[in-house]
């Protein structure tokens, strides 16, 4: 894991901390060939320079991001902005439905946008995989 999302993990409330560290585990776990760093000040997940998961504390909850979580065909997922990015936010560790988590997490390896390129492409997206 790298050194500032340890950090950012550590920084955090008491059940954030659980929540963030909940999450970091899993997506560890399920996308191992992943680089993993803090961007944009939340911990963001990677697969070749391609943005897929991260989270972030947010005044009430953490949020879990997939930047293609759209795609995914998953009504607990709920849009975010403009693109194609979905989240889920939590308030208890006990709200992590791992199953749902694992799930969601094959399908950020799966289904990908092109979101390394989106400037390049001047705000258009294009689908990877």
């Amino acid at each position: 894991m790298d050194t500032d999302v340890k950090s950012y993990n550590e920084s955090q409330t008491d059940d954030e901390k659980l929540i963030c560290e909940r999450l970091c585990q899993e997506i560890q776990h399920a996308l191992p060939k992943a680089e993993n760093k803090v961007w944009h000040g939340s911990p963001v997940w990677f697969l070749e320079g391609n943005p897929v998961a991260g989270y972030s504390v947010l005044k009430n909850s953490v949020r879990l991001l997939f930047w293609s979580g759209q795609s995914f065909d998953e009504p607990k997922l709920q849009v975010e902005g403009s693109f194609k990015a979905a989240e889920a936010r939590y308030t208890s560790i006990d709200q992590i439905d791992t199953t749902d988590l694992k799930r969601w997490l094959k399908k950020s390896e799966k289904i990908q946008w092109d979101y390394k390129n989106i400037v390049k492409r001047r705000g258009v997206l294009e689908r990877l995989t």
